[in-house]
């Protein structure tokens, strides 16, 4: 069952200067309604412009992820966005009395410890998951080394994410979650952010990281110091701490907070920019050396195939005693099956990738009868299995790009019970629900009632492939 929406019980604040603007801001998360979504609204600004939290608004990702809409504009959101998805919260206005979030010590936490503080509600009605058929994947190769993003399907959202920087200060390092609710808080929300020193002068002459310093970002010495750079050090940081000549190492004087603490924070930065998607993923999430501009690139691909998916639905065709989602010659597009061995009549329903609703008419002119107890017609319960499964594959096939050129080979059928027996002028209404797809193979639960009692029942297992 899917979860509830959730939203913040009253309204909270946090105050502080932005990483790259250095504006002193002032945060405050307020309780919106059901299906509202996350937006960030301007208060600084004439009529209090909102920007929703969504990738058609991403403008920049350098160093960073930046919304704008309508000439307002909201930098560096991801780690906000990361608290957000954390606590699983769907609804809220985020006002903001400048342009950029506060960066606070550089993590999630100061986001996460302000919300708690203020509560999490429920609200009545379910959360709008965002479901994936199939594997999508995003790279930028490279000669050397690329970065590479891959979505699984998954009952919930999981990731594993790893970083090689060929850099003897800072190395490989690799991270793995399963489980946003037992993990995020004390695993990923305090994750700082991170640079390298030889970065930190080109950010500068960016316009950048104006309000960065010691205080909320990691910084890496990467390359050992010459004597004569002591001084280029100080006028960067005011820095006054370990001295690295003649080698490498971590500048802060304040230890890590995990030994693969930088590893983390990327995964925080991933978990805040796939919030751009609108609507929480279930997808186990695997990246390679991501960072963001290749984090709102992936984005934009799931929300691609997503769209494309949609748009490849069968439309509801209305009727004069109610509506149903596809009639025979929709099924027909679909299915392969033709007389005498297509056994599904309509389908009443269909909500894409959880659950199918459909009918057979059962008559005395069906072809089995003939032979199958001729003086006694009850239909074989094996094509009840049948009729059931074929259910389920217009469920499956319905969550996949160009069904029509699919099909659905069945591995196996488990627990499968025989209540009552069917007969002519029976009405059979399958009820199948996919209980988990993983890797291309998806495992279903179907029943099959008669007058609302229940017939049959049995656990399916099937798999697609090219036709």
């Amino acid at each position: 069952m899917n979860k509830l929406q959730r939203t913040v019980k009253v309204p909270t604040s946090y105050e502080g200067i932005g990483l790259h603007t250095g504006n002193t801001t002032k945060i405050t998360f307020l309780p919106a309604p059901i299906n509202s979504g996350i937006k960030f609204v301007r208060k600084d600004l004439p009529g209090s412009p909102q920007i929703p939290a969504f990738i058609d608004y991403v403008s920049d990702s350098r160093r960073g992820t930046t919304l704008k809409l309508n000439g307002a504009s909201v930098h560096t959101v991801e780690h906000v966005l990361a608290a957000l998805a954390g606590l699983q919260i769907d609804n809220v206005a985020v006002e903001l009395s400048s342009n950029e979030p506060p960066v606070g010590d550089g993590s999630a936490q100061p986001f996460v410890d302000a919300i708690l503080k203020a509560g999490i509600e429920e609200q009545d009605t379910p959360k709008d998951y965002l479901v994936i058929e199939g594997p999508i994947f995003y790279s930028e190769l490279k000669e050397e080394e690329g970065v590479e993003l891959v979505a699984i399907p998954s009952v919930d959202f999981s990731l594993t994410l790893m970083i090689d920087y060929k850099n003897p200060a800072l190395g490989a390092q690799y991270t793995a979650f399963f489980s946003l609710e037992d993990d995020f808080i004390k695993g990923y929300a305090p994750a700082r952010t991170f640079c390298f020193l030889h970065e930190v002068e080109e950010l500068k002459r960016q316009g950048l990281i104006k309000g960065g310093s010691l205080q909320n970002a990691i910084v890496i010495c990467d390359q050992p110091l010459k004597e004569e750079e002591l001084s280029d050090l100080k006028g960067l940081f005011g820095y006054e701490g370990k001295v690295f000549i003649g080698k490498s190492g971590i500048l802060n004087d304040i230890p890590l907070r995990y030994p693969n603490e930088p590893c983390r924070h990327k995964a925080l930065d991933l978990i805040g920019d796939l919030c751009l998607l609108g609507r929480p993923l279930k997808a186990h999430v695997l990246a390679a050396r991501s960072g963001h501009r290749a984090n709102v690139a992936f984005v934009k691909k799931i929300r691609e195939m997503c769209i494309k998916r949609a748009e490849r639905k069968p439309a509801p065709k209305p009727t004069s005693t109610g509506s149903y989602s596809m009639d025979i010659n929709a099924i027909h597009s679909i299915m392969p099956h033709r007389y005498p061995f297509l056994l599904v009549d309509r389908v009443l329903s269909l909500e894409e990738g959880k659950r199918v609703v459909a009918i057979k008419n059962v008559t005395i002119n069906e072809p089995f009868f003939n032979g199958h107890f001729p003086g006694h017609p009850i239909m074989p319960g094996v094509l009840i299995v049948e009729a059931m499964a074929q259910a389920g594959g217009l469920l499956l096939l319905n969550t996949v790009e160009n069904p029509e050129r699919k099909l659905l080979y069945f591995m196996g059928i488990d627990k499968v019970r025989f209540r009552k027996p069917v007969l002519p002028g029976d009405q059979l209404r399958f009820e199948v629900e996919m209980l988990q797809f993983r890797r291309g193979i998806c495992k279903m639960a179907g029943k099959t009632y008669v007058d609302g009692e229940l017939v049959t029942e049995a656990e399916l297992m099937a798999t697609i492939v090219e036709r």
